[in-house]
């Protein structure tokens, strides 16, 4: 699904060049569940967003479901994230002057799907994150934890084969949180969505099969779970 080979992201600053990543290299299997971890401005986000298309490394190969994002230009990486991607962010991001409908609706409206073939598609997905009914609400009147939802009903709404979450229980408090890492791990086990997910906390890196730690720019421990689980794996290695 995806292969990352001697992938590095720089940014040129007046103190001189900042190495966000240096030269990792990793392999992500189909259906599997990753957490990434490390501390504030280790890279893990930078990671995120190269995997998503919405950054090029500035060296090394980054191919994701067969297609080498280092080769595509904006449009095409546009394209690439609409039809193939799905993002789930810390802040929701959903659009506040939108129904739940309407936002779930965005790509789909953009890939021109027929207004019957939305409705259909957008009350099956509210069915499945335990939100039907709440088709003509907007964000403001949802809880952080409904919100969420929304956002992964949005970020399934092109049945995309990647899951890319950044920090999704941040802004949730345990329950909430735990519902949603409990959504995720569903999708992933019983739909075999790839899901790779940012976070800082421990308890939700639990939920995932495999953790790779980044700390400077680099991966300095990627290991599967184990027999003991992932809860202690991540208390020791965060």
């Amino acid at each position: 699904m995806i292969t990352i080979q001697d992938v590095s992201k720089v940014y040129s600053l007046e103190s001189g060049d900042f190495f966000a990543l240096k030269n990792n290299n990793i392999h992500i299997n189909k259906g599997e569940f990753v957490a990434i971890m490390g501390p504030s401005g280790s890279g893990k986000s930078t990671l995120l967003q190269l995997i998503g298309g919405l950054d090029l490394p500035t060296s090394g190969q980054l191919n994701v479901d067969g297609t080498q994002l280092n080769h595509l230009n904006e449009k095409e990486r546009t394209l690439f994230r609409r039809r193939k991607v799905g993002f789930v962010f810390q802040n929701y991001q959903l659009l506040p002057m939108m129904t739940v409908t309407e936002n779930i609706a965005l790509s789909l409206s953009a890939n021109k799907a027929s207004k019957s073939d939305i409705n259909s598609r957008v009350h099956q997905l509210l069915e499945d994150v335990n939100l039907g009914g709440k088709e003509t609400q907007f964000p403001s009147q949802l809880s952080g934890g409904q919100q969420q939802r929304v956002a992964i009903a949005r970020a399934l709404a092109m049945k995309p084969q990647l899951i890319l979450a950044d920090e999704p229980t941040g802004n949730l408090d345990q329950k909430n949180g735990e519902d949603i890492l409990a959504l995720l791990s569903k999708l992933n086990k019983e739909e075999q969505i790839t899901v790779v997910m940012v976070t800082h906390d421990q308890q939700a890196a639990a939920a995932a099969n495999r953790i790779i730690v980044i700390r400077d720019g680099e991966i300095v421990n990627d290991l599967k779970k184990g027999v003991n689980g992932n809860e202690s794996l991540a208390s020791s290695l965060a």
